[in-house]
């Protein structure tokens, strides 16, 4: 059985960018399958620290991000996040309405101050800065950017009693590496843009900026870029998205190998215990869940019954935030900040929000002696204004019409609903599509001979078996029409021949 009924949006005044979106391919039968997650949190604990590196860790900003647990990701989950996102109005799009991470999830999932300078500097030549900050430049410094391995290898120990000018720069290549492993990761993989580190000279300076607005500016540029129906990869704090889902969503949840602790600072070290996902879920199973997601589904306020005397003073005073509606900033990347969409994430009733106007992200090239600053000056200027522009709520108690007209202008649905034997077709289909990525992605550096032929063997069977999947599912079967199958068999021959 398949559904017939229109997924919308039925007006796409707000939801423009629909064709585009990985949605409408899903829809026409072309699956994904999941994203390529780029986050190295697993590597943070190899870095060993002096008593006087934390004290400059902290000074910078950082003493609660270091903190970070190195956590499995649900790439499944992730994925099917993200078909749910919307670049237009930087939200998830769910069946109970609007969602989105806030600056208030950055606060205190991953205690980054919120408040502050914004996450911009000059520009100046790669090989200069790493000198001057650094004391040694990498031999292949393309595109501006150095190797994770390569701070690793040269400055992952110090020694307690080493000169403070060494004590610096092992400390600036540490969170060069903290923010190229977490808030700042790319989807290159294994590389962090050197620019960050002109941010680290001042460690005191360091402190002012507001990179828990920062890495949010460039969490939603990478949700939005991952929500294209062109993309196969995701980077950016990829913990805070699943914590975030794990603190707000009755999907997914993962299992616990001692009780969760509610009295730790960030909350995120709450999800530190889990061994992963009760239920091992597929993209499409997840799917179905948040197509079918109700509001007793939803934590609205996930932060209310944690230990509120864990966060620090000068975090609640700037809480107000999470609320305000303005640009987000992280150098080239400038990205809406839009409370008003998803009031009841703050306790109040949600009402129709305001038309956001369509904005061009432009890709800037990053370059030595670029005038960032005045290239940006408009979104530096909504900045500057963050504390004028508070949303609050409407005093309507009931959301009838809100949600009258969210149905109007939303995607209702991702997935089509099929036939058991289609369904556990297209499941089994997905499976391997996932196990194929993992395996695709899984380095072979460091294994012996036979454990390489090892993983060169389960790659070429699930491959086969996709190959096989294609050619051979019973057409008397499974019932889908001529055109959109052979469209499917296409598109799924080109990726895995």
């Amino acid at each position: 059985m398949e559904l017939k009924e229109d997924p919308g949006p039925i007006d796409n005044y707000v939801l423009y960018d629909q064709d585009n979106h990985v949605s409408s391919a899903v829809w026409d039968g072309h699956e994904r399958g999941v994203l390529r997650c780029h986050e190295h949190t697993s590597m943070l604990d190899q870095w060993k620290l002096t008593p006087k590196q934390i004290k400059l860790v902290e000074k910078a900003g950082f003493g609660y991000l270091r903190l970070l647990p190195a956590m499995s990701l649900d790439n499944a989950l992730i994925a099917a996040l993200v078909e749910r996102w919307r670049r237009e109005t930087n939200t998830f799009h769910l069946t109970v309405g609007e969602l989105t991470i806030t600056l208030e999830d950055v606060s205190l999932l991953l205690g980054l101050a919120i408040d502050g300078e914004p996450v911009i500097g000059p520009i100046s030549a790669p090989s200069s800065v790493c000198e001057k900050l650094l004391g040694r430049v990498p031999e292949d410094l393309n595109g501006g950017m150095v190797k994770l391995t390569w701070l690793k290898e040269f400055f992952s120990e110090c020694a307690e009693d080493a000169p403070l000018e060494e004590t610096e720069r092992c400390t600036r290549a540490y969170l060069l590496y903290l923010v190229g492993s977490t808030i700042f990761s790319t989807t290159t993989g294994n590389k962090v843009p050197v620019m960050y580190l002109s941010l680290f000279e001042d460690f005191d300076k360091a402190g002012k900026f507001a990179w828990g607005a920062g890495a949010l500016a460039f969490l939603y540029r990478a949700l939005g870029n991952a929500s294209l129906k062109s993309q196969s990869t995701i980077s950016g704090c990829l913990t805070l998205v699943q914590c975030w889902s794990y603190s707000r969503l009755n999907v997914g949840l993962p299992k616990f190998n001692q009780e969760p602790d509610t009295n730790c600072f960030p909350f995120v070290l709450k999800w530190r215990g889990k061994s992963g996902c009760r239920t091992k879920c597929n993209v499409v199973s997840y799917r179905k869940a948040l197509d079918s997601l109700n509001p007793c589904d939803v934590q609205w306020l996930p932060y209310k019954d944690l230990d509120s005397t864990a966060i620090p003073e000068d975090t609640k005073a700037s809480l107000i935030l999470r609320a305000s509606r303005t640009m987000l900033l992280c150098f080239d990347k400038a990205e809406r900040h839009l409370p008003d969409r998803c009031l009841r994430q703050f306790g109040l009733h949600q009402t129709i929000p305001k038309h956001v106007e369509r904005w061009e992200r432009k890709s800037r090239i990053v370059d030595h002696g670029v005038d960032l600053m005045g290239k940006m000056d408009l979104a530096l200027k909504e900045w500057s204004e963050r504390w004028v522009h508070i949303v609050d709520g409407g005093d309507i108690t009931d959301e009838g019409e809100y949600m009258q007209w969210y149905h109007k202008i939303t995607r209702k649905y991702i997935g089509r609903v099929t036939s058991s034997l289609e369904s556990e077709y297209q499941r089994t289909v997905t499976a391997m599509k996932e196990i194929a990525s993992i395996a695709d992605i899984v380095s072979a550096e460091g294994l012996d001979s036979y454990n390489r032929e090892l993983l060169d063997e389960v790659k070429n069977i699930v491959h086969k078996c996709l190959t096989e999947q294609f050619e051979e599912i019973p057409h008397d079967k499974v019932k889908k029409k001529g055109n959109r199958k052979r469209r499917q068999k296409d598109h799924l021959s080109m990726e895995y021949e």
